[in-house]
């Protein structure tokens, strides 16, 4: 297991790595928009979350086009078509990663959404 990191990426508040290289892939922890305030529009909170998730991705040797799975986090299930818009925009028609949305009740400081994901290497 190698810890990965980014600095493009914040800091871990708690006691986890930014992502794990292990067995040909980069495991990466859920990344929130932290920084832009809770405010900022649902899309660009995808973007953010999704830039930090690719820094990661790209730290631990991998790249967009070899990310396999995100589990995405919201707050409000209401908003998966703005979060499904955001995420095809970011990946593009070609790149189609395995991918689960799951509601929940809320998230951490006000957030509405979380990304983690799994590259390979």
């Amino acid at each position: 297991m190698i810890p990965i990191y980014s600095s493009d990426v914040p800091t871990p508040g708690g006691h986890y790595n930014q992502g794990v290289a292990a067995h040909h892939f980069v495991f990466i922890s859920g990344q929130l928009p932290t920084g832009a305030p809770v405010e900022t529009p649902l899309e660009e909170q995808v973007k953010i979350a999704l830039s930090r998730v690719l820094a990661i991705a790209e730290a631990g040797g991998s790249s967009k086009e070899k990310i396999v799975k995100t589990t995405v986090y919201i707050a409000d299930v209401n908003d998966w078509p703005a979060v499904n818009a955001a995420y095809a925009a970011f990946f593009g028609p070609e790149n189609k990663p395995a991918r689960s949305i799951v509601p929940v009740p809320g998230l951490h400081y006000g957030y509405k959404v979380e990304i983690e994901a799994i590259a390979a290497i």
